[in-house]
């Protein structure tokens, strides 16, 4: 990826951090997201991501905005019942 075309890598860094990709493909993501300062930024926000979400809703969220929260979780990546 070279900085003008990160936007296709971009989409990948979420299967990057969980392991989804080749051993080839790791690497050339691993090496071009060392020498770019934009793409080790979307690195890293999907990376704090997980521990924003768990802080921001260790408080009550009123009931028709978790649900709201939930149905556009749900709508963007899918997923199954939740709780």
């Amino acid at each position: 990826m070279s900085d003008r075309g990160c936007a296709p890598g971009v989409e990948l860094l979420m299967e990057y951090l969980e392991g989804e990709l080749s051993a080839e493909l790791r690497s050339a993501i691993a090496d071009h997201v060392a020498g770019c300062a934009r793409c080790t930024a979307f690195l890293e926000s999907y990376r704090a991501t997980p521990e924003i979400l768990r802080r921001a809703t260790a408080r009550s969220l009123p009931a028709d905005l978790a649900a709201e929260l939930m149905q556009a979780v749900r709508g963007r990546f899918g997923g199954g019942a939740g709780p």
